[in-house]
């Protein structure tokens, strides 16, 4: 791996903003602000697995209410968006399997790991304006008892939580829930459009907008024809409500999605109003964002109502040299069986049946031979490399299969500039190889040169917005969102969903 190369491209100004006051909107003429997202997980190793031995580092800490705090603390006083935590449900156990635990519970690559959504009311106590974005899953657990879970937070956070919407994808995932397999993925897909039709008539249709009066004169605290059963009958789900939670200061937690599949494209397109899209070159990513934006547009909705963020690694120091540095110490600490164990996870192939001089990019598996191929391009003079396992490991072992940029702050700030150029996206999902450490140096070097060329907030301007707020203006569900239909105007003896019924 290298440094990356950086166009002086400046950004042309051609997407456009939502509503006014949010995140994105311009800063000069013809700039928008960067959305900056910091990408973590409740284990000992998210991305970079081995590193959490490495002096800087403190993950190993995960368990620890402080940890957490502190790194909360950290990035709202920076001006970070959210802070973003994945999740899974089951270990990666396809590398030397079958359900094989060993090389994932050994470099601690996401495994273990704790529940996120415990760790939001700790961190929103302690901040004003992060919101906190948390990874749950459609598939094994019931809408009810999501949206109470969510209901909850969301009243604790003063309206700072977001959803990120997976419907899963692991084997060792469905057995741990009772299944001999996955659900077929078009399968989940179809179940988490009936799940989020089941959470909008929860969360936005089953308590009216003055429901709650909470009026000491006459003792009543809210009123009863003001709050009505649901009664979904469905395919998959039977909630007769109502939600038991009062309506929360977003009622819709705000939404999240990472889907890649066609399937998953056009959950997000419909319902996300924020999507997580990868690739390694910001030209491989173009195609994807106008997709997005389509499906969008196809939905119903504005097109830029839904904003697209990168996942990246950065690894920045004050110069190029001193990155490229910094990152050959980080590789030195890297451990090659987490990597090729989240492989296996990531991809359900199990890359031990392979010799170890096997070059993928010329194995009989298209998929394989596609990431592969992916990401070479990335790396200079890979048509003299031989993409065998401990390649394939050494590539993964910083960040995982996000793009990487590493260099000055210069450096790092042209590649981000010329990604929103060439692939139109708002913002960025940063991974830390190292925490402490990467965040901090991101606030250090790159926080700066962005805001010195005006694509970065400042500050905000209002403290204590809700998530949604922060985004676009509105702590409801913009009107062309799906889920809005679903809500109960005070004017409205039902909801309008139920008006027809």
């Amino acid at each position: 791996m290298s440094t990356t190369d950086a166009a002086n491209a400046k950004t042309n100004g051609a997407t456009r903003n939502g509503e006014a006051g949010v995140a994105g909107e311009g800063g000069a003429p013809g700039q928008k602000k960067l959305i900056l997202n910091a990408f973590a997980m409740n284990t000992p190793g998210h991305l970079s697995p081995g590193l959490w031995r490495h002096s800087r580092n403190q993950t190993y800490n995960y368990k620890k209410l402080s940890f957490w705090t502190d790194l909360a603390r950290i990035l709202d006083d920076a001006g970070f968006h959210a802070l973003f935590l994945a999740d899974v449900l089951g270990a990666y156990d396809v590398y030397k399997g079958p359900a094989n635990t060993g090389p994932a519970l050994g470099s601690g690559a996401q495994f273990p790991v704790n529940d996120p959504l415990y760790l939001v009311p700790a961190m929103a106590a302690v901040t004003k304006n992060l919101a906190f974005g948390i990874t749950a899953s459609t598939t094994y657990e019931p809408p009810y008892s999501l949206a109470r879970r969510f209901s909850t937070v969301d009243h604790l956070s003063n309206g700072r939580v977001a959803w990120n919407i997976v419907t899963s994808y692991l084997d060792s995932a469905a057995r741990n829930f009772g299944l001999d397999q996955q659900v077929e993925h078009d399968a989940r897909y179809a179940i988490a459009e009936e799940y989020m039709e089941v959470l909008y008539k929860l969360w936005e249709g089953s308590w009216r907008e003055d429901a709650v009066v909470a009026d000491f004169d006459t003792g009543v605290y809210a009123v009863g024809e003001r709050v009505r059963d649901i009664n979904h009958q469905g395919t998959h789900f039977r909630v007769p409500g109502p939600h038991i939670c009062e309506p929360s200061p977003q009622r819709t937690p705000f939404l999240f999605q990472a889907g890649t599949s066609k399937s998953g494209r056009a959950f997000g397109a419909k319902h996300a109003e924020v999507i997580f899209a990868g690739a390694q070159l910001a030209e491989k990513l173009k195609p994807s964002v106008a997709a997005i934006r389509q499906l969008a547009r196809e939905a119903g909705r504005d097109p830029y109502h839904v904003k697209v963020i990168a996942s990246m690694c950065v690894i920045i120091a004050e110069t190029d040299e001193a990155a490229r540095q910094k990152q050959d110490e980080f590789m030195s600490y890297g451990n090659r069986e987490g990597a090729l164990a989240l492989f296996g996870g990531w991809t359900g192939v199990d890359l031990s049946i392979y010799s170890d001089e096997e070059d993928f990019r010329f194995v009989k598996v298209p998929m394989i031979q596609s990431i592969v191929n992916g990401w070479a391009d990335t790396v200079p003079g890979s048509e003299n490399l031989k993409w065998n396992k401990n390649r394939i490991a050494e590539y993964l072992i910083l960040g995982g299969m996000n793009a990487k940029i590493v260099g000055s702050p210069t450096t790092v700030a042209d590649e981000l500039e010329r990604w929103v150029e060439i692939a139109d996206v708002d913002g960025f999902n940063l991974s830390h190889v190292v925490n402490p450490g990467s965040f901090e140096d991101i606030i250090e070097f790159l926080l700066p040169e962005l805001r010195k060329r005006g694509i970065f907030r400042e500050g905000v301007e209002k403290q204590g917005l809700t998530a949604r707020e922060q985004f676009f203006g509105t702590a409801s569900l913009l009107h062309d969102h799906p889920g809005s239909k679903f809500k109960w105007n005070k004017d409205e003896l039902v909801p309008r969903y139920q008006q027809a019924q």
